[in-house]
């Protein structure tokens, strides 16, 4: 039986093989990024970095060249997991598939770690930590501010513990997102916010716990800023109590977690009742005192009237006894009515800030606010799905595969690639590459006509 040989013109050397391979990995994966452990780390005397990643299932070739290697900031090492950007090629001499590494970072918190250590020794330098710089936290705030996220569970451990000890204060909540790169952003604005309206006299800002990126937003030096230069004191109260965030070397009070911030936030409302009843119970024993001293001063009067006693002036220690005795009697009973009153005021004063009177308005207040949060959202997702369509639209419209469909193609010398622009580009007998929209074939010049 006989083999049926294929013509000359369609037999690959093993260069042009592994030529062709390696443009179309070049042309398929020009850019990506790859994460993995780096093994069989190795450093030549020429300076570049030759290396393999691999993960649970496979591995692959790296070289990352001395010039590149400014681009990362770290030394790498066997067991390492990275990130790496890179160009996907083929060594064609062996034939072996490798990555030409353009820049490598560590992958995970090792880079975040960096960065957090980094930014918290630049602000430390400015001053931003120091004692001096804190503000103290107002006895019996008269508002507190909470900007955190209105769906988390931060926010309910807040205004659970906040009615627990003081329900009469009101709270204002500023919602923000506090995880994504838009965060940092929101919690800076929401804190500047809260000082143009002036209505808090304490703010917590946080959120639940997580890992170090889940709570990056909180080690954004944008946020560190806006809480140095806030004129209301701040409570930062981000994840648990081993979770530390820039936000609680710059806040005036840092609090292990939200709950505790709502603590150092408020007074206990019991303490200051009992407190009052301390003070109704001590203003009426100095008012007993102040009877019977004055009591005691007018038996002693008595008794000195008894051993002076004669005629006129006996009638006029008496009247002037009755005076006394009346005016004691009226001053006694002014100055009690002017202690009660002002227990009364004291006593009303307490009972204004009862939540029952503010509750409605704060409800209207957080459904307006609820309302202009849906409604943003929803004219940012319609805003971004135009932008979409229009660049899709633009893209295909420039698309040089759009321009194929529509019956042209590109004409390429075979071993080079290059693409010909004209007729002195070309030679009798010589073969050109011809790409359709779909598919490609070689041919082989035969005449060259006049232009």
């Amino acid at each position: 039986m006989m083999s049926l040989k294929p013509p000359a013109s369609s037999i690959l050397s093993v260069s042009q093989l592994n030529r062709s391979v390696s443009r179309l990995l070049g042309e398929q994966f020009f850019s990506v990024w790859v994460q993995g452990e780096i093994s069989n780390l190795s450093a030549p005397a020429s300076g570049h970095w030759y290396f393999s990643l691999k993960d649970a299932n496979a591995q692959v070739r790296c070289a990352l060249f001395k010039n590149q290697q400014r681009r990362s900031g770290f030394k790498p090492e066997n067991g390492k997991q990275v990130l790496v950007k890179a160009q996907v090629s083929l060594y064609e001499p062996r034939g072996d598939y490798q990555l030409i590494v353009d820049s490598m970072e560590e992958a995970g918190d090792g880079a975040l770690r960096r960065a957090f250590d980094a930014l918290k020794t630049k602000l430390a330098s400015e001053g931003l930590f120091a004692a001096e710089h804190k503000q103290p936290l107002p006895t019996l705030p008269q508002c507190i501010g909470v900007v955190t996220s209105p769906t988390g569970a931060a926010i309910r451990d807040i205004l659970t513990v906040l009615k627990r000890r003081f329900a009469a204060i009101p709270v204002i909540i500023y919602p923000v997102t506090v995880q994504g790169d838009n965060a940092q952003f929101d919690i800076a604005q929401a804190i500047a916010t809260a000082n143009q309206m002036g209505d808090c006299d304490v703010l917590i800002i946080g959120r639940g716990g997580g890992s170090l990126e889940d709570l990056w937003a909180f080690n954004e030096e944008r946020v560190a800023r806006a809480i140095f230069a806030s004129r209301i004191p701040v409570i930062s109260a981000v994840g648990h109590e081993t979770d530390f965030t820039i936000a609680d070397f710059v806040a005036d009070l840092r609090a292990a977690t939200p709950s505790a911030a709502a603590e150092h936030a408020t007074p206990n409302q019991q303490d200051w009742l009992l407190r009052f009843v301390q003070l109704e119970s001590r203003l009426q024993n100095q008012l007993n005192r102040k009877l019977q001293q004055q009591q005691q001063k007018l038996d002693w009067l008595n008794k000195r009237l008894q051993a002076q006693h004669s005629g006129k002036k006996l009638a006029r220690n008496q009247q002037r006894l009755s005076e006394l005795q009346i005016r004691l009697s009226q001053a006694v009973r002014r100055q009690l009515l002017q202690r009660q009153n002002h227990l009364e005021a004291k006593t009303a004063k307490l009972w204004q800030f009862h939540p029952r009177q503010k509750l409605a308005g704060h409800q209207q207040h957080c459904d307006y606010l609820s309302q202009r949060l849906f409604a943003a959202v929803n004219q940012q997702i319609e805003k971004r799905q135009q932008s979409l369509l229009n660049a899709s639209q633009t893209l295909h419209a420039v698309s040089p595969l759009a321009t194929l469909n529509r019956g042209y193609a590109l004409v390429s010398a075979p071993s080079s690639g290059q693409i010909i622009h004209s007729t002195a580009q070309l030679q009798i007998g010589k073969q050109v590459q011809v790409r359709l929209a779909e598919g490609r074939f070689n041919s082989q010049v035969i005449e060259i006509l006049p232009g």
